[in-house]
């Protein structure tokens, strides 16, 4: 075995890992109510309610969850007449704004336009005719809402799917064009684009696609994901790579779970990237051999009791000595553990000895030092 032999020059600069800023791109801008989507806007995040749409209390409970949640846009099914009479209702009960998903039949799409929703989203793949296309787009056209073309590799055209073969990435950008040249023909410029696939390497070429040859502003997804622990990585991986390369305005993560629970994830994954911080973020160590408390206890009572901190909070908990004391220093608030207690951190100062069985409530009570006298009747 050969030494090599290092050479330390103590006046050498010390590395700091390269700073990595994501730029946007550039796109028009729509408005969805009150919620901008593209330009220079937030990401807003989406969800969709799994209620049956004419269960009005049912549908609104879920929206306002979702809402407590962070979500900006929920978008609801109107796929029967009662579902369509409902709508005006669940429009005028929301605190945020609805969209109305729109699938085969024209006539609900006309009828959610009328009830205020606004925004309308309709897959060219089951909608119909180019004249039922129209009678949608001037009735947005009127009321100045936009659309969203929403295109799915398992409900492409048929004529482009035996072009192509099999759902390819320029296929499902075949299916976007034709349509959004359908509404900019008819002088309609609000258009949303999505192009969703269960594959997440498709999706993610063909949202690629569409950003590099158009202007309009993407809802990103990897549409039926599938369960919260598999649906997570796989939205995590499709909408974090798109976004990471500022591809994409707003998203929705497609869980088989409660609407809410898609807002969360699509919070984290807006917050990962630096996009988004509304919320409490707690970094806290994988655990090894060398854990001498309960961090694991500590860990899941801290996030239940602090959900409800809307504020952007950075609290790291750490078991062990080892990365301890300097992650910790580099929080909001941290705490770094040894053999039964943990050394209390504030902004990088360190503020007191706790015993493990006071950490969580010391963490808790630092936190809401971070939260306005007015917002801790809501918190607590």
């Amino acid at each position: 075995m050969i030494d090599i032999p290092v050479i330390q020059d103590p006046n050498a600069p010390v590395w700091q890992p390269p700073q990595v800023k994501t730029i946007r791109r550039k796109t028009r801008k729509v408005w969805v109510g009150d919620v901008p989507v593209g330009g220079d806007a937030p990401i807003p995040v989406q969800t969709m309610t799994k209620t049956k749409t004419s269960d009005v209390e049912g549908t609104l409970e879920q929206i306002r969850r979702a809402v407590d949640e962070g979500c900006d846009v929920v978008r609801v099914t109107v796929n029967d007449k009662k579902a369509a009479a409902a709508m005006a209702d669940i429009v005028k009960g929301s605190p945020v704004p609805i969209v109305a998903d729109i699938h085969f039949n024209h006539i609900f799409a006309l009828e959610s336009i009328k009830a205020g929703v606004a925004k309308v989203r309709i897959n060219p793949g089951n909608i119909g005719s180019v004249d039922r296309i129209h009678q949608v787009l001037g009735a947005a056209k009127e009321r100045g809402i936009p659309i969203r073309i929403g295109v799915n590799s398992g409900s492409l055209e048929e004529d482009i799917l035996e072009k192509h073969g099999y759902p390819t990435a320029e296929a499902l950008y075949e299916s976007a064009m034709r349509h959004a040249e359908i509404c900019e023909d008819y002088g309609f410029g609000d258009i949303i684009i999505s192009v969703k696939s269960t594959d997440v390497r498709l999706m993610i070429e063909a949202y690629r696609l569409i950003a590099e040859r158009t202007d309009y502003p993407l809802h990103l997804g990897v549409t039926e994901a599938g369960t919260t622990k598999v649906g997570t990585i796989k939205s995590a991986v499709g909408i974090g790579t798109l976004l990471a390369e500022g591809i994409g305005d707003t998203i929705r993560v497609s869980l088989t779970d409660e609407p809410y629970r898609e807002v969360e994830v699509g919070k984290e994954i807006l917050r990962s990237l630096g996009l988004a911080s509304r919320s409490v973020e707690i970094i806290a160590c994988p655990t090894c051999g060398r854990l001498e408390v309960d961090l694991f206890k500590i860990t899941n009572e801290l996030e239940e009791r602090l959900a409800g901190i809307k504020k952007p909070v950075k609290i790291a908990l750490l078991g062990c000595v080892v990365n301890g004391p300097g992650e910790a220093s580099e929080a909001d608030i941290g705490i770094a553990a040894g053999k039964g207690v943990g050394i209390l951190y504030r902004k990088g100062e360190v503020v007191r000895r706790l015993k493990e069985d006071e950490i969580i409530d010391a963490v808790y009570e630092e936190a809401l030092k971070f939260v306005p006298e007015e917002e801790k009747e809501k918190t607590e």
